[in-house]
């Protein structure tokens, strides 16, 4: 069971092209959005949730994103929840959510392909 600890698994669709950036050092770090969508049954009519995820990955998960990985595109995703927060240029804290990447599997299609 201790590997179900922290283990975030989401199946949606890409929000944005995913935004990379290399270091001096050489790693790269790749951003994006998942949107993922729920549907159900509200007072007899079908509603369906759209839930957005930050994304980070790192290493060969980002050269893997940057790659193939264009908005509109379905995928899957493992990964960790992760916590930060910062001060913004008025000096007020602002705290973050992202899942950091561990796994990516392309699904389906993207928007572009269609």
């Amino acid at each position: 069971m201790k590997t179900l600890r922290n283990t975030v698994q989401l199946i949606g669709n890409v929000g944005e092209d995913p935004k990379s950036h290399r270091f001096e050092n050489g790693m790269l770090v790749c951003r994006f959005s998942l949107a993922t969508n729920e549907q159900f049954l509200k007072d007899g009519e079908k509603v369906q949730e759209t839930q957005w995820h930050q994304l980070v990955a790192w290493s060969r998960q980002a050269e893997l994103a940057s790659k193939y990985i264009v908005k509109g595109k379905e995928i899957a995703i493992k990964g960790k929840l992760t916590y930060r927060s910062y001060n913004n240029e008025a000096g007020e804290k602002q705290y973050i959510t992202e899942i950091l990447v561990d796994e990516i599997l392309l699904l389906g299609n993207s928007a572009k392909d269609s």
